[in-house]
């Protein structure tokens, strides 16, 4: 993590279905604003510290196979890219275009009640403790970015990392795409008044 420029991937949640692997040149507010608007049913309710915890005790499990992030890799996801500076918390400049794609998806009328978890994660170079550490702070960054430049509600997002504990599946877990981020939709946040 500390040798390399950092590439970090915004997933959001849509069931077990990715719903497209899409690059940072596929990406549009159209395309997330249909991936996130899935959720027909009610999101179950979370624990952070729950979800933290049973994914640094989860042995590099998958997430679809711990019981509460299992849970949570049932709402609908998608996939873009967001590249940090190396060893950083800082977003790229590159990156706040994709960035505003994401907070005009989160604006529009078919999404603005809804709540997201932001979840940071990293590959697995370098140091646990620092990868976890660096996880955190990159998904508190991506949170804070989105409701500081673009003004979506901070009430609306939830930010925890998770270190190099949840691979992707079937990946080098020291590979550069599991330094990502993802945005799940947790559900009604409140009714628009």
């Amino acid at each position: 993590m500390r040798h390399s420029i950092s590439r970090t991937m915004l997933l959001f949640a849509a069931g077990l279905l990715l719903s497209g692997t899409a690059s940072a040149q596929e990406v549009s507010q159209e395309r997330i604003v249909k991936g996130l608007g899935k959720l027909t049913a009610a999101a179950p309710a979370i624990d952070l510290e729950i979800l933290r915890q049973e994914a640094i005790s989860g042995g590099h499990k998958p997430m679809a196979e711990l019981p509460n992030w299992k849970r949570i890799a049932k709402l609908p996801q998608m996939v873009v890219e967001i590249n940090f500076e190396n060893d950083s918390v800082a977003i790229q400049p590159q990156s706040y275009r994709t960035l505003g794609l994401i907070a005009d998806a989160l604006h529009h009328p078919n999404l603005w009640a809804y709540k997201f978890l932001v979840v940071g994660h990293a590959s697995s170079t370098g140091d646990e403790k620092h990868n976890l550490e660096l996880s955190e702070q990159r998904a508190a960054a991506i949170k804070e970015a989105l409701s500081t430049t673009f003004a979506v509600d901070p009430q609306r997002l939830y930010a925890i990392g998770v270190g190099e504990y949840l691979p992707i599946e079937g990946s080098d877990t020291a590979a550069s795409n599991n330094r990502r981020v993802q945005l799940i939709n947790l559900g009604v946040f409140k009714s628009k008044s």
